[in-house]
């Protein structure tokens, strides 16, 4: 064997050879993806490249091997021969001969040519032949093994310069191909390819897309943007389907790349049953931050569940905007713009990912929320202020007298919560021992109408007048120490004290007062509340002999200050003549394991619990050394007097509340269940009820809820089941299930409560097809959705059935009936 080593400064006609051989080489590196190229942001980061093995060679040497090397001076050849190797700059060349030609300066290699690159990618061909500026060239039988498995066959590529390179009767596909799977599931076949690397795009010539090797599609031309280029404009993966309510939809997604730093996408949605309905989404990053906006509209009549218009047409549109921006190290200020015309828009025209997190605040679903938002964050302090408003989306039940109907939610009735701003400080060193905090907030709400004229209190006295405003102020410090006594006893004393102030606009007064003729007033209130106390434990720890252990903790907290309170404000009066208190921010709470030894258990500001009580309660924790275990809790809140200000449904009103329970327990590997319960105090009933099973292993997945409330916040009974489950059954089928069983109290709907019933209101099931490149699902559905009738709002089942075609690189489509 004949091993030569070069180094930088070789021979001229040698090093220049050196250099065609080897840099010349990376254009086998040919583009054959089919993928159409996506958005900005939707696009995976590219995988760093592998570190080059430090070879000694640095970034100019290089290595070349053979069994065999001639240098025939006669007609200005170098031919390397047998098992050929040559290492450049992490670039690996092997093939059964190398020539080059030092008088033309042609390089070509024969025979099993391989070319791996340093990210572990490789090529190959059979020959290859290219000239001295590399702009030009020839290999014949080449394929390649490109990033994400993709894989590229062709029987000859052409390099007509450095621009434009051709691959004739070429084939491409992400799948396995091997000699027991020689037709890979899915694959594209073309008469020809070309990279056009000045216009950016790629061409193909007599494409078709097979499915294990069947013809699915023939396109005699498409093209699609050049992967090798960072973004380019062009067609996106279409979305086709079949819709009871718009019959054939086509959506065709378009890029529009603006600038290194923004993009628009244009979706128009063609409908044989509606009018047409066009989505786009435009994305800009700045130096400091960010923005996007999703918008569509269109201007067509209602329609029901089964595609049938009415009405009058009229202009129907949606935004989806957020934006986030950094001011400084420390400062940041953030907006959200939701809002749509009409409140089935979303439903209507299948438009996804509608309610999420985009700003400060979370929407509850079918609400959208926009706020504008500034904060500030340090090592010892937060501050924030915010403006929110919302609008409402819901189907709500009303009782005009005669029955039951329908309506949307009046976002009137919703304040517009701005400013509010809040704020702590904690000091750098303790004080006396413990930690102290500073807080303060302040909020102010402003509505347009009163929510008493609204669901769920729908009262006719109050339809249609001026909503209560009102103004809070609250300053509050926040001490707690924590030492340790004894054999492990934790000792966490505590105190509190709060100062609010609220002024009530627009408060209806009594007849008496409105028939003197005045109808609403405005109230200022101001209280101060304190609270101290002591938190104590003591865990008890015993080592298992096996790996694991057992904890056995007491809990109980002492405390005792102001009495409980709420804002004494009448905001207004049932039909009966009872009073409604002010209370905008503690509406609703359950007594749980999360809050039992909180020392206020009220969410918000306007309830307060207060008075001397104790929450005592125990925990106990096994785990065993292979993941294996459990824990439970039981406690309840006892307290001095009965307390008529706590929520009665809450079981915090009388002076022993309900007992809480909350259990987690994994038995084996992979199975987790968990319950939380409260029982009442008396009675021993279940009065609420959270359970839940989750169970996974490496064939699939599966999880159970089920929820039971004897009253909820508006009196009724609640009480459901969902589930969902994947499972594969063999190597390459699978099925899943998705699925809601509720209880359907009568009374909601004016009913006596004998009627109630259980009911589907959602259920799925499907069957699927999966490999390493392609998944092919069929989906029965079947869901309960209110749609626009004639008569109003109407509660219809909505069933289809959907196919889901997933291609490994293309995206997927998706066809519904």
């Amino acid at each position: 064997m004949l091993e030569l080593r070069w180094g930088a400064k070789g021979l001229k006609a040698a090093d220049r050879g050196r250099a065609v051989l080897l840099a010349g080489a990376a254009w086998l590196a040919l583009c054959g993806s089919a993928q159409a190229q996506q958005p900005l942001a939707t696009i995976p980061a590219a995988p760093a490249p592998a570190p080059a093995v430090d070879d000694g060679l640095g970034d100019n040497g290089y290595y070349l091997e053979s069994d065999l090397l001639i240098r025939d001076d006669a007609n200005q050849k170098m031919i390397a021969r047998g098992d050929v190797e040559a290492r450049y700059q992490g670039r690996t060349l092997r093939a059964d001969e190398v020539v080059y030609d030092t008088k033309t300066e042609v390089i070509t290699a024969h025979g099993h040519v391989t070319l791996i690159n340093a990210d572990g990618t490789a090529q190959f061909a059979d020959d290859m032949t290219m000239d001295k500026d590399m702009k030009a060239g020839f290999a014949r039988h080449v394929s390649a093994r490109m990033d994400k498995n993709i894989k590229i066959a062709a029987d000859s590529a052409v390099r007509r310069n450095d621009q434009i390179t051709e691959l004739n009767k070429a084939i491409y596909t992400p799948c396995e191909v091997c000699a027991e799977k020689p037709k890979p599931t899915w694959s594209i076949q073309a008469d020809k390819v070309v990279q056009d690397k000045t216009k950016h795009l790629v061409y193909y010539h007599g494409a078709t897309i097979r499915m294990w090797g069947a013809p699915l599609m023939y396109l005699p031309v498409f093209w699609h943007p050049d992967p090798e280029t960072e973004r380019r404009s062009g067609f996106l993966v279409p979305k086709i389907g079949i819709s009871k309510k718009r019959g054939l939809v086509y959506q065709q997604p378009y890029l529009f790349v603006i600038s290194p730093s923004q993009d628009l996408v244009v979706s128009p949605q063609i409908n044989t049953k509606v009018n047409p309905f066009l989505n786009a989404t435009y994305r800009k990053r700045f130096y400091s931050g960010y923005l996007e906006a999703r918008v569509g509209g269109t201007y067509d009549k209602d329609f029901d569940n089964h595609g049938d218009r009415f009405g009058e047409a009229t202009a129907k549109s949606y935004i989806l905007a957020k934006g986030l921006f950094d001011i400084d190290k420390n400062w940041k200020w953030g907006f959200t713009a939701e809002r749509a015309s009409q409140a089935l828009i979303f439903d209507d025209y299948d438009i996804g990912d509608v309610y999420q997190q985009r700003g400060m605040f979370s929407p509850d679903d079918h609400r959208l929320m926009s706020q504008i938002y500034a904060t500030r964050q340090s090592d010892r302090s937060y501050f924030s202020a915010s403006v929110v408003s919302v609008q409402g989306l819901r189907v709500v039940q009303v009782n005009p007298g005669n029955g039951i109907a329908n309506q949307f939610e009046n976002s009137g009735a919703f304040p517009v919560i701005g400013p509010l701003i809040e704020g702590r400080w904690e000091p750098e060193g303790h004080i006396l021992g413990g930690r102290l905090r500073l807080q303060g907030s302040g909020v102010m709400l402003t509505r347009s109408e009163s929510q008493f004229g609204e669901p769920p209190y729908a009262y006719a006295a109050y339809k249609g007048k001026d909503g209560v405003d009102s103004v809070r102020g609250t300053l509050e410090g926040d001490w707690r120490g924590n030492l340790i006594v004894g054999p492990g006893l934790r000792v966490e004393p505590f105190a509190q004290a709060r100062g609010d102030a609220y002024r009530v606009s627009d408060v209806f007064l009594p007849p008496s007062a409105m028939a003197a003729g005045d109808s609403t007033t405005n109230i200022n209130y101001s209280r101060g509340l304190g609270v101290a106390g002591v938190d104590l434990s003591l865990p008890m720890f015993k080592p298992l002999k096996n790996g694991g252990s057992v904890v056995l903790e007491p809990l109980v907290q002492l405390a005792a200050g102001s009495d409980s309170s709420r804002v004494p404000i009448v905001v207004a009066r049932d039909p009966s003549g009872n009073p409604i208190y002010f209370n905008e921010d503690s509406t609703n709470f359950e007594l749980d394991e999360t809050n039992l030894f909180d020392v206020n258990k009220s969410p918000g500001f306007d309830l307060y619990e207060g008075g001397t009580r104790m929450n005592v309660g125990g925990r106990a924790t096994l785990k065993f050394a292979d993941g294996r275990g459990g824990s439970v809790l039981l406690g309840r809140s006892l307290r001095t007097k009965v307390d008529p200000l706590m929520p009665t449904r809450a079981g915090l009103d009388q002076k022993a509340s309900d007992w809480i329970v909350a259990a987690t327990v994994t038995p084996i590997r992979g199975v987790t269940a968990f319950t939380r319960a409260r029982f009442d105090d008396d009675t021993s009933k279940l009065n609420r009820l959270e359970a839940g099973l989750d169970a996974s292993n490496s064939r699939g997945f599966g999880s159970l809820r089920y929820l039971k409330d004897n009253r909820d916040t508006s009196g009724l009974r609640q009480e459901n089941l969902d589930f969902i489950g994947d499972y594969m059954v063999s190597k390459h089928w699978g099925v899943t299930a998705l699925g809601r069983l509720a209880y359907q109290d009568a009374r909601a709907f004016g009913l006596p409560a004998k009627d109630s019933d259980w009911s589907w209101t959602r259920r799925d099931l499907g069957v699927y097809y999966k490999d390493d490149c392609i998944r092919l699902d069929v989906i029965y559905q079947n869901e309960d959705r209110y749609t626009q009738t004639t008569n109003g709002l109407k509660l219809r089942s909505d069933q289809s059935v959907v196919m889901r075609l997933t291609l490994a690189t293309l995206g997927d489509t998706l066809y519904t009936d």
